[in-house]
């Protein structure tokens, strides 16, 4: 049976954890699934919202705490740390993690470049990523 709806297309998990995280960057505080439905857009189902938001905590995206029969969530960084722990989860689901790195470098523009350039001796020096405090040399071996 064909999908007769026009202008609906089926995002991505992925766009619509964005959705979801970046609603949850504007609030003050925690938010609500239903506050964060509306910010979202009605064509977003609360349901949907529901589910997205009980799959971000064990993704380290959001933190909730009980409000009321509810929860409020709150993100678990800002937008820089939480872009950085989907780069993350993207580079540790890959088995060689040198190959996709070397893309990922050897496809940065000059700016982006320079930039890393300047931050890698800034990382302090220690040999230890700051999210998992694992040393860079920790591997399978």
């Amino acid at each position: 049976m064909a999908d007769h709806r026009q202008g609906s297309r089926r995002r991505g998990q992925g766009e619509l954890e964005a959705l979801v995280l970046s609603a949850l960057a504007q609030a003050d505080g925690p938010a609500t699934a239903g506050w964060v439905q509306e910010r979202v857009g009605g064509d977003l189902a609360y349901t949907t919202v529901i589910t997205i938001l009980t799959r971000l905590p064990a993704k380290g995206a959001v933190t909730r705490e009980r409000a009321g029969r509810s929860f409020a969530w709150t993100p678990a960084s800002d937008q820089a740390g939480l872009a950085t722990h989907r780069m993350r989860r993207v580079l540790d689901a890959e088995s060689d993690r040198e190959a996709v790195l070397a893309s990922f470098v050897t496809g940065l523009g000059p700016d982006d470049e320079r930039l890393l350039r300047e931050l890698l001796p800034q990382s302090g020096g220690t040999g230890r990523t700051e999210s998992t405090g694992r040393s860079r040399d920790d591997g399978d071996g």
